[in-house]
């Protein structure tokens, strides 16, 4: 199943995309695609909902795709996850995850313009798999309960400020974490859909130049292990987020490093999870 939310940002009504290629509302089954309807069942429910016929169409065209989640609870990011991006930056290939939190107010739609910080020199983009947990991962005893947990799949661009990331603190999170940092979707993918999480292409281009080609296959640390790593020091609950690194091709690590500037787009693709496209502009 292909889940959105679809509507300005506040007003977004949860849909459902069809084998048909049709739109169909779920406002009958919830307010919302959030943690609660996850925890909830609530995918059950929409499956025996589209099966039966009972979901009435909605019209997409011409309106805004928000982030296909609700106030996640928490984004969770691992860094350097992919070996060509840790030695592009310089950065041994480590050994266990990296791992950081990111502002969860940070979740825009997929389209929605990107604000670069005021004072920043270097915006940087990230083109992501992100994993959206269904149900409470804690102590997992290994990788393999890990698919269990797991609600479904998303794009995600973990844009960055370098300067902010890199130079003004011993943490990353001043430079993961500002206003609009984080656009997800445009759907929520459930894993009977996509398929091998391990084996999708992800691609990346600022104004039309290709910048990212890379593949899941290349992850030093793969979805599974994550998820079971993660829940070894944190409760993953319904409704989180687990951004999994970025392939080569960073502006941080090109020559010249070509940070965005406002007027910029950049547009992200994964296979199975659709296209996303953000114009950059000042805050």
């Amino acid at each position: 199943m292909k889940l959105l939310r679809i509507g300005a940002p506040g007003a977004e009504v949860p849909a459902i995309l069809g084998e048909d290629g049709e739109a169909y509302a779920l406002s009958e089954l919830t307010g919302d695609v959030d943690g609660t309807f996850l925890a909830s069942g609530g995918l059950d429910r929409v499956r025996e909902a589209l099966a039966a016929g009972a979901l009435p169409l909605i019209d997409p065209a011409g309106q805004r795709i928000g982030p296909p989640l609700a106030r996640p609870g928490k984004v969770v990011c691992i860094g350097l996850n992919y070996r060509d991006h840790a030695e592009e930056t310089g950065a041994a290939v480590p050994e266990r995850p990296v791992v950081f939190l990111k502002d969860p107010s940070t979740v825009v739609g997929p389209d929605d313009q990107v604000l670069i910080p005021r004072g920043s020199v270097k915006t940087d983009w990230e083109v992501e798999l992100a994993v959206v947990i269904g149900r409470e991962a804690r102590y997992l005893s290994d990788p393999g309960e890990a698919a269990d947990h797991i609600a479904g799949y998303a794009i995600s661009n973990d844009v960055s400020e370098r300067e902010f990331q890199l130079e003004y603190s011993a943490q990353w999170d001043l430079g993961k974490s500002c206003e609009s940092f984080n656009p997800l979707g445009p759907w929520l993918v459930t894993p009977d859909d996509l398929g091998d999480p391990q084996d999708l292409g992800l691609r990346l281009a600022v104004n039309g130049e290709t910048r990212q080609d890379g593949s899941t296959k290349n992850m030093v640390f793969d979805v599974a292990h994550l998820v079971w790593y993660l829940s070894q020091y944190m409760v993953l609950r319904p409704g989180d987020v687990i951004n999994t690194g970025t392939p080569a091709g960073v502006a941080l690590g090109l020559p010249g490093t070509p940070y965005l500037r406002a007027g910029d787009t950049v547009e992200l693709s994964i296979d199975g999870l659709g296209t996303q496209r953000q114009t950059f502009v000042n805050a």
